[in-house]
Protein backbone atom coordinates (compact mmCIF):
# COMPACT_ATOMS: atom_id res chain seq x y z
CA UNK A 1 0.00 0.00 0.00
CA UNK A 2 1.63 3.69 -0.79
CA UNK A 3 1.79 6.25 1.64
CA UNK A 4 3.12 9.84 1.96
CA UNK A 5 4.42 11.07 5.03
CA UNK A 6 3.09 14.59 5.82
CA UNK A 7 3.87 17.19 8.58
CA UNK A 8 2.42 20.74 9.21
CA UNK A 9 4.56 22.68 12.39
CA UNK A 10 5.83 19.19 13.92
CA UNK A 11 1.85 17.61 13.82
CA UNK A 12 2.40 14.88 11.56
CA UNK A 13 0.49 12.47 9.29
CA UNK A 14 0.63 9.70 6.99
CA UNK A 15 -1.96 9.73 3.73
CA UNK A 16 -3.12 7.47 1.75
CA UNK A 17 -5.31 7.80 -1.41
CA UNK A 18 -8.00 5.03 -1.50
CA UNK A 19 -9.68 6.70 -4.34
CA UNK A 20 -6.39 4.30 -5.98
CA UNK A 21 -5.71 1.64 -2.74
CA UNK A 22 -10.21 1.30 -3.13
CA UNK A 23 -9.64 -0.04 1.04
CA UNK A 24 -12.70 -0.46 2.93
CA UNK A 25 -13.95 1.96 5.53
CA UNK A 26 -14.24 -0.46 8.15
CA UNK A 27 -10.25 -1.08 8.07
CA UNK A 28 -9.42 2.73 8.82
CA UNK A 29 -9.37 2.72 12.49
CA UNK A 30 -7.51 -0.06 12.75
CA UNK A 31 -5.25 0.62 10.27
CA UNK A 32 -4.71 4.70 12.06
CA UNK A 33 -3.62 2.39 14.78
CA UNK A 34 -0.74 0.42 13.45
CA UNK A 35 0.36 2.93 11.08
CA UNK A 36 0.46 5.81 13.46
CA UNK A 37 2.84 3.64 16.23
CA UNK A 38 5.89 5.28 16.86
CA UNK A 39 9.09 3.01 16.28
CA UNK A 40 6.91 0.09 15.36
CA UNK A 41 5.68 1.41 12.12
CA UNK A 42 5.59 4.48 10.38
CA UNK A 43 4.33 6.81 12.99
CA UNK A 44 2.72 9.89 12.92
CA UNK A 45 -0.01 11.97 14.84
CA UNK A 46 -2.93 10.56 13.05
CA UNK A 47 -3.76 8.79 9.56
CA UNK A 48 -5.67 10.68 6.61
CA UNK A 49 -7.83 9.01 4.13
CA UNK A 50 -8.53 10.74 0.49
CA UNK A 51 -11.77 9.60 -0.42
CA UNK A 52 -13.69 10.56 -3.92
CA UNK A 53 -16.41 14.03 -3.18
CA UNK A 54 -19.96 13.30 -2.24
CA UNK A 55 -20.65 16.91 -1.72
CA UNK A 56 -19.02 18.89 -4.50
CA UNK A 57 -15.43 19.32 -3.03
CA UNK A 58 -12.25 18.87 -4.79
CA UNK A 59 -11.88 15.14 -2.27
CA UNK A 60 -13.03 14.01 0.70
CA UNK A 61 -10.53 13.87 3.54
CA UNK A 62 -11.15 11.24 6.89
CA UNK A 63 -9.29 12.00 9.38
CA UNK A 64 -8.55 8.98 12.14
CA UNK A 65 -6.29 10.20 15.36
CA UNK A 66 -3.45 7.71 16.28
CA UNK A 67 -5.61 5.80 18.63
CA UNK A 68 -7.74 5.36 16.04
CA UNK A 69 -10.71 7.27 16.48
CA UNK A 70 -12.58 9.46 13.62
CA UNK A 71 -11.36 13.12 14.40
CA UNK A 72 -14.35 15.85 12.80
CA UNK A 73 -11.00 17.82 11.25
CA UNK A 74 -7.28 18.91 11.54
CA UNK A 75 -6.22 22.41 10.86
CA UNK A 76 -2.58 21.24 10.34
CA UNK A 77 -3.73 18.07 8.74
CA UNK A 78 -5.97 20.34 5.85
CA UNK A 79 -3.34 22.49 5.10
CA UNK A 80 -0.86 19.20 4.34
CA UNK A 81 -3.83 17.56 2.28
CA UNK A 82 -4.30 20.28 0.53
CA UNK A 83 -0.88 20.33 -0.64
CA UNK A 84 -1.35 16.50 -1.35
CA UNK A 85 -4.31 17.05 -3.37
CA UNK A 86 -2.42 20.30 -5.29
CA UNK A 87 0.92 18.10 -6.13
CA UNK A 88 -1.18 15.06 -6.71
CA UNK A 89 -3.49 17.02 -9.36
CA UNK A 90 -6.55 16.29 -7.40
CA UNK A 91 -7.01 19.86 -7.36
CA UNK A 92 -5.76 23.34 -8.31
CA UNK A 93 -4.32 26.21 -6.28
CA UNK A 94 -7.65 27.00 -4.21
CA UNK A 95 -9.10 23.29 -2.58
CA UNK A 96 -11.97 22.72 -1.56
CA UNK A 97 -12.10 19.84 0.94
CA UNK A 98 -14.51 17.47 2.29
CA UNK A 99 -14.42 16.58 5.72
CA UNK A 100 -16.76 15.24 8.95
CA UNK A 101 -17.26 19.17 10.07
CA UNK A 102 -18.04 20.39 7.11
CA UNK A 103 -16.55 21.81 3.87
CA UNK A 104 -13.11 23.59 4.10
CA UNK A 105 -11.42 25.94 1.91
CA UNK A 106 -7.98 26.11 1.27
CA UNK A 107 -5.17 27.99 -0.48
CA UNK A 108 -1.78 27.62 -1.48
CA UNK A 109 0.50 30.50 -0.69
CA UNK A 110 3.81 29.37 -1.91
CA UNK A 111 5.86 26.50 -2.37
CA UNK A 112 5.62 25.32 1.54
CA UNK A 113 2.98 26.93 2.74
CA UNK A 114 -1.07 26.62 2.86
CA UNK A 115 -3.51 28.72 4.42
CA UNK A 116 -7.21 26.82 5.03
CA UNK A 117 -10.04 28.43 6.94
CA UNK A 118 -11.02 26.47 9.82
CA UNK A 119 -14.48 25.49 10.39
CA UNK A 120 -17.33 28.16 11.87
CA UNK A 121 -16.79 28.91 14.98
CA UNK A 122 -20.20 26.85 16.12
CA UNK A 123 -19.92 27.07 20.48
CA UNK A 124 -18.02 29.69 22.42
CA UNK A 125 -17.99 30.42 26.26
CA UNK A 126 -15.11 32.17 27.52
CA UNK A 127 -15.30 31.08 30.81
CA UNK A 128 -16.04 27.80 31.81
CA UNK A 129 -14.72 26.78 35.59
CA UNK A 130 -13.34 23.17 35.62
CA UNK A 131 -11.83 21.45 38.82
CA UNK A 132 -8.96 19.60 38.27
CA UNK A 133 -5.85 18.05 40.44
CA UNK A 134 -7.77 20.03 43.63
CA UNK A 135 -8.07 23.18 42.02
CA UNK A 136 -10.83 25.27 40.08
CA UNK A 137 -9.35 26.73 36.27
CA UNK A 138 -11.15 29.26 34.58
CA UNK A 139 -11.00 27.55 30.70
CA UNK A 140 -12.31 29.13 27.73
CA UNK A 141 -14.83 26.67 25.10
CA UNK A 142 -14.67 26.52 21.67
CA UNK A 143 -15.75 24.24 19.04
CA UNK A 144 -15.27 24.42 15.45
CA UNK A 145 -17.63 22.66 12.84
CA UNK A 146 -20.74 20.30 13.05
CA UNK A 147 -20.20 18.33 14.86
CA UNK A 148 -17.76 20.72 16.76
CA UNK A 149 -14.69 20.13 17.19
CA UNK A 150 -13.53 20.68 21.27
CA UNK A 151 -11.35 22.88 22.52
CA UNK A 152 -10.64 24.27 26.17
CA UNK A 153 -8.27 26.96 26.36
CA UNK A 154 -6.40 27.79 29.45
CA UNK A 155 -3.85 30.89 30.26
CA UNK A 156 -0.47 29.41 31.83
CA UNK A 157 2.31 31.97 33.36
CA UNK A 158 5.31 30.84 32.61
CA UNK A 159 4.09 28.02 29.63
CA UNK A 160 7.31 28.52 28.15
CA UNK A 161 9.80 27.48 30.88
CA UNK A 162 7.57 24.67 31.13
CA UNK A 163 8.60 20.72 30.02
CA UNK A 164 5.50 19.04 28.69
CA UNK A 165 5.79 16.74 31.56
CA UNK A 166 5.11 18.87 34.04
CA UNK A 167 1.71 19.58 32.76
CA UNK A 168 0.64 15.90 31.69
CA UNK A 169 -1.73 15.25 34.37
CA UNK A 170 -3.49 18.47 34.18
CA UNK A 171 -3.57 18.20 30.79
CA UNK A 172 -4.88 14.37 30.61
CA UNK A 173 -7.48 15.84 33.56
CA UNK A 174 -9.11 18.36 31.27
CA UNK A 175 -8.87 16.43 28.30
CA UNK A 176 -11.70 13.63 29.69
CA UNK A 177 -13.52 16.05 32.05
CA UNK A 178 -17.16 14.97 32.84
CA UNK A 179 -18.38 18.24 32.19
CA UNK A 180 -17.20 17.92 28.07
CA UNK A 181 -19.48 14.73 27.06
CA UNK A 182 -17.05 14.46 23.70
CA UNK A 183 -13.83 15.39 25.88
CA UNK A 184 -11.49 18.15 24.23
CA UNK A 185 -8.16 19.24 23.57
CA UNK A 186 -6.47 21.17 25.43
CA UNK A 187 -4.99 24.35 24.75
CA UNK A 188 -2.37 26.12 27.01
CA UNK A 189 -1.52 29.30 26.09
CA UNK A 190 0.68 32.30 27.19
CA UNK A 191 0.44 35.97 26.00
CA UNK A 192 4.47 36.76 25.04
CA UNK A 193 3.94 40.00 23.12
CA UNK A 194 1.34 42.00 20.94
CA UNK A 195 -0.47 39.26 18.54
CA UNK A 196 2.31 36.83 19.78
CA UNK A 197 1.30 33.85 21.90
CA UNK A 198 3.04 30.71 22.56
CA UNK A 199 0.94 27.46 23.19
CA UNK A 200 1.14 23.84 23.84
CA UNK A 201 -1.93 21.45 23.05
CA UNK A 202 -2.99 18.12 25.03
CA UNK A 203 -4.42 16.58 21.83
CA UNK A 204 -7.71 13.98 22.29
CA UNK A 205 -7.14 10.77 20.22
CA UNK A 206 -2.93 10.81 20.76
CA UNK A 207 -2.96 11.04 24.45
CA UNK A 208 -0.37 13.39 24.58
CA UNK A 209 0.64 16.61 23.66
CA UNK A 210 1.38 17.15 19.97
CA UNK A 211 3.96 19.54 18.53
CA UNK A 212 1.16 21.28 17.41
CA UNK A 213 -2.41 21.88 16.82
CA UNK A 214 -3.96 23.71 13.70
CA UNK A 215 -7.93 23.70 14.99
CA UNK A 216 -6.51 24.61 18.57
CA UNK A 217 -4.73 27.71 17.75
CA UNK A 218 -7.66 28.82 16.11
CA UNK A 219 -9.49 28.38 19.10
CA UNK A 220 -7.26 30.26 21.68
CA UNK A 221 -6.91 33.76 19.11
CA UNK A 222 -10.88 33.40 18.85
CA UNK A 223 -11.29 33.49 22.50
CA UNK A 224 -8.76 36.14 22.57
CA UNK A 225 -9.52 38.29 20.09
CA UNK A 226 -13.23 38.25 21.11
CA UNK A 227 -11.61 39.32 25.02
CA UNK A 228 -10.12 42.08 23.12
CA UNK A 229 -6.22 40.76 24.35
CA UNK A 230 -4.82 40.08 20.87
CA UNK A 231 -6.36 41.88 17.38
CA UNK A 232 -7.02 39.42 15.35
CA UNK A 233 -5.16 40.01 12.84
CA UNK A 234 -1.49 37.76 11.66
CA UNK A 235 -1.58 36.63 15.11
CA UNK A 236 1.29 34.30 15.51
CA UNK A 237 1.59 31.20 17.69
CA UNK A 238 4.75 29.56 18.24
CA UNK A 239 4.89 25.77 19.15
CA UNK A 240 7.36 23.39 19.81
CA UNK A 241 6.97 22.38 16.04
CA UNK A 242 6.95 26.23 14.85
CA UNK A 243 5.07 29.41 13.83
CA UNK A 244 1.41 29.13 12.52
CA UNK A 245 -0.58 32.63 11.39
CA UNK A 246 -4.44 33.07 12.60
CA UNK A 247 -6.54 35.42 11.27
CA UNK A 248 -10.13 36.55 12.49
CA UNK A 249 -12.86 38.19 10.73
CA UNK A 250 -15.76 39.43 12.49
CA UNK A 251 -18.82 40.95 11.33
CA UNK A 252 -21.26 43.16 13.37
CA UNK A 253 -19.44 41.57 16.54
CA UNK A 254 -19.31 37.98 15.73
CA UNK A 255 -16.67 35.92 14.15
CA UNK A 256 -17.44 34.64 10.67
CA UNK A 257 -13.80 33.43 8.93
CA UNK A 258 -11.24 31.96 10.75
CA UNK A 259 -8.45 31.46 8.65
CA UNK A 260 -4.79 29.20 9.56
CA UNK A 261 -1.75 29.63 7.61
CA UNK A 262 1.69 27.80 7.85
CA UNK A 263 3.93 25.19 6.30
CA UNK A 264 2.72 21.66 5.07
CA UNK A 265 5.96 19.45 4.02
CA UNK A 266 6.36 16.27 2.31
CA UNK A 267 9.00 14.20 4.40
CA UNK A 268 8.65 10.89 2.30
CA UNK A 269 6.82 8.31 0.02
CA UNK A 270 6.62 5.03 0.22
CA UNK A 271 4.75 1.71 0.62
CA UNK A 272 4.07 -0.28 3.90
CA UNK A 273 5.00 -3.62 4.46
CA UNK A 274 3.72 -5.79 7.25
CA UNK A 275 2.92 -4.24 10.11
CA UNK A 276 2.75 -6.13 13.53
CA UNK A 277 0.98 -5.35 17.20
Amino acid sequence: MKFTKMQGAGNDFIVINNIEEELSTEDFSGLAKKLCQRRMAIGADGLMVVEKPVEGGDFKMLFYNADGSLGEMCGNGARCIAKYGFENHLAGQTINIETTAGMVKAWKLDRINYKVRLNDVSRLELNMELEACGQVYSCAYVELGDPGIPHLGLEMKGLRTLAPAQLWTLGSTLRSHPALPKGANVNFFEIVGPDQIFERTFERGVEDFTYACGTGTGSVVAVLTEKGLCSGKNVKVSMTGGDLLIDVVKDKGRITDLYLSGPAVIVAEGETGEIIG
